[in-house]
């Protein structure tokens, strides 16, 4: 099984942006601790730009992530937001090394 790697660049409408985060951290903090599948979620804002949020995801397969996309928390989240995301491009990634400390 191949890993998933997945940049997700989100640009924020600056009105809703605390917003948004609140509903991020709920779901990244559901999917850490219910999906054995989703391996790492880390979330940054651009610091000159802090409505560029940039999440960095790793996923133990393609089945993985597919699951996680259908999960109550990631619902929510899609659809609590959708109107706060001004743009969303998804990009992947072929992974060399991962490594944390």
């Amino acid at each position: 099984m191949t890993q998933l790697v997945r940049i997700a660049e989100l640009d924020i409408d600056p009105a809703q942006l605390d917003a948004y985060k609140a509903l991020l951290t709920e779901e990244i903090a559901a999917a850490m601790a219910l999906e054995p599948g989703v391996l790492a979620l880390h979330a940054v804002s651009v610091k000159a730009t802090p409505t560029k949020i940039r999440i960095f995801e790793i996923y133990a397969s393609d089945d993985a992530y597919r699951l996680h996309i259908q999960t109550p928390h990631f619902l929510k989240y899609k659809l609590g937001t959708e109107h706060m995301v001004l743009a969303l491009t998804l990009l992947d990634f072929d992974p060399i090394l991962l490594a944390a400390k």
